[in-house]
Parts: structure tokens; C-alpha cells; sequence
């Protein structure tokens, strides 16, 4: 039996194409105090450049709002949807209103809308791109988004039918194919945590894919190496570097190296080994119990 697709304004292909279009539907347009406007649930944008914010601060001073924010009304006032830098900016900027189009979305209409429209940026890192480009599957498939993530593994592997069709349509305004995305960057959501917020911070995706296959303990090391200036080149080296260097010794296992050394021993006077008869009987209880099992 098909899947039953959940309900979208119209559909999502429609959904996809009217994203422009809502953002300058002239009809509805207006201005709004900024104090009045709140930053939106739905924004799948985790991180906001401050050097790039006083960059589009300094064009407003200038120019203006070119485009207006897209808002819904909520209890209290108005949500944005769409165009949270341009708000933000726009506050740096000493603005005390901003043009607006006002418009009746649900919930699940603004998550959608405020993806694509971020997605259409090229200011996004990859981790939150991954997630939104996720979570439109999800809803294209009626999935959730652990189901979503195996059905397109599975996808990969199948001749192309409904669900296939379904993706093309999505992906092709993205400016992707899903079978790459599937094969490439999806992978990304398992990294560890510590790469995927340096990857939210700036780090680009290739060189967190470098560091990934390091030993964790390396990381840190690396994403500092990385995040100082190091190139893609140079990451790479860094890598192999550390790969072929002994792994380092705990200091545990260098005493008990010498400690069970017959010919250190034999070197000791009576004098040096009641000094380390009298060390090693404050040795730890866990010690002590595991040289008794």
C-alpha cells in the first residue's frame, strides 16, 4: 500500500517555488516596528556570522531593507518566518521598522518555508544544511527523520519510482541531486559532536571529513590546527603526522616497565630498594586487589 503524503499549500513543489514569491507578494506588503517582531520557531539557522551581520548592518545603513521580512501573526505580535539576519541586521543598523509581507502559515507551513529559504542561501554551513535538507525529506516521504535517513540509503539501492520523483522534485530548486547528497553529506549527522560544532562555527566540511578518521583524542588538537588557518593540504599532513607517531605511554605502564626490569633491580643497593619496598607498600587498594587476584 502507498504512503499517504501529508497535506502542504498545495504541494510541496508549489511550496518550493512560491518561497520567493511570498517573501514579495506587494499585495500584503507593510512595515513593522522591529520591537514588535519575535525571531521564529521554525529557524533552522543555529549560528549567525557577526562579521557578516555588520557587513549587511552597514548596507541597510545605506540602502535600506531591499527585501521584506516574511512574518505570520502570532499571540503578541508578529514571528518571522524568513529573514531573521535581515531583523537582526537591521536592529545594528539603528532601524526602528522594516518592510514586511504578512502572511496566515502554520507551523508546519513556516518550518518549511523558513528551510527552503535558508537552504537558498550560501552562507549556511553544512551541518544545519544537512539538517534542513532532512527534515524536507522527512515531510516530502511522511517519515520521520531517523526513517528518513535509512530510506534514503535504501533509495540509493532501488530502480526509481514515487519516492524517487518525489526527491527529484524537492532537490532540483536546492540546486542538488539527492543521490549525492545521500551518498555524501548525509554521513555528516553521525560525526562527533565536538567536529560538528566546529563545522557550525566555520570549520569547512572537507576538513572536518579529514579529522574525522583521526583517533578522538587528536581531535581537539586538529580542529585547532584547522581553526588557526591550517589549509586543507596541511590538515592532511597534520593528520599523517600524528599517525605515525608512537602512541604515548601512561605513566602506569612506564613503572610497571621498570618495576618488572630484572636487570634495573639487580642495579638497586639495599639502601634503593627499601626506599621502593616502602614506596610500593602505600601503592593504591586497586593495585594492591589486582596483584592479589
Amino acid at each position: 500500500m502507498a504512503r499517504k503524503r501529508p497535506a502542504m499549500p498545495g504541494n510541496l513543489s508549489v511550496l518550493l517555488g512560491e518561497t520567493t514569491a511570498m517573501s514579495k507578494a506587494p499585495a500584503a506588503e507593510t512595515t513593522l516596528p522591529v520591537a514588535a517582531l519575535s525571531a521564529g520557531r521554525a529557524q533552522p539557522r543555529r549560528e549567525f556570522d557577526e562579521a557578516r551581520l555588520q557587513d549587511l548592518a552597514q548596507s541597510i545603513q545605506a540602502q535600506g531593507v531591499l527585501q521584506p521580512l516574511l512574518v505570520r501573526p502570532v499571540a503578541g505580535g508578529h514571528e518571522i518566518v524568513a529573514g531573521e539576519r535581515r531583523w537582526r541586521a537591521a536592529q545594528l543598523a539603528g532601524l526602528t521598522e522594516v518592510p514586511v509581507v504578512i502572511r496566515d502559515l502554520t507551523d508546519r507551513e513556516a518550518r518549511q518555508v523558513a528551510l527552503i529559504e535558508n537552504l537558498q542561501r550560501e552562507d549556511l554551513n553544512t551541518v544545519d544544511e544537512v539538517d534542513a535538507k532532512l527534515e524536507l525529506v522527512a515531510a516530502a516521504l511522511n517519515l520521520t527523520r531517523d526513517e528518513a535517513r535509512t530510506r534514503l540509503m535504501q533509495m540509493l539501492r532501488e530502480e526509481p519510482g514515487d519516492d524517487h520523483a518525489a526527491l527529484d522534485a524537492l532537490f532540483g530548486p536546492l540546486g542538488e541531486r539527492w543521490p549525492s547528497f545521500a551518498s555524501n553529506k548525509l554521513r555528516i549527522l553521525k560525526w562527533p559532536a565536538p567536529i560538528l560544532d566546529a563545522v557550525r562555527s566555520g570549520l569547512p566540511y572537507t576538513i572536518g571529513a579529514v579529522i574525522v578518521p583521526a583517533p578522538a583524542e587528536q581531535h581537539p588538537h586538529l580542529i585547532e590546527f584547522a581553526q588557526a588557518g591550517a589549509s586543507l593540504k596541511e590538515v592532511r599532513a597534520e593528520v599523517k603526522r600524528l599517525a605515525v607517531q608512537p602512541a604515548p605511554r601512561s605513566q602506569a605502564a612506564l613503572v610497571g616497565r621498570v618495576l618488572t626490569s630484572n636487570r634495573w633491580l639487580g642495579k638497586l643497593d639495599a639502601r634503593q630498594q627499601k626506599v621502593v619496598d616502602a614506596w610500593l607498600s602505600k601503592m593504591p587498594d586497586v593495585v594492591r586487589q589486582a596483584l592479589d587476584d
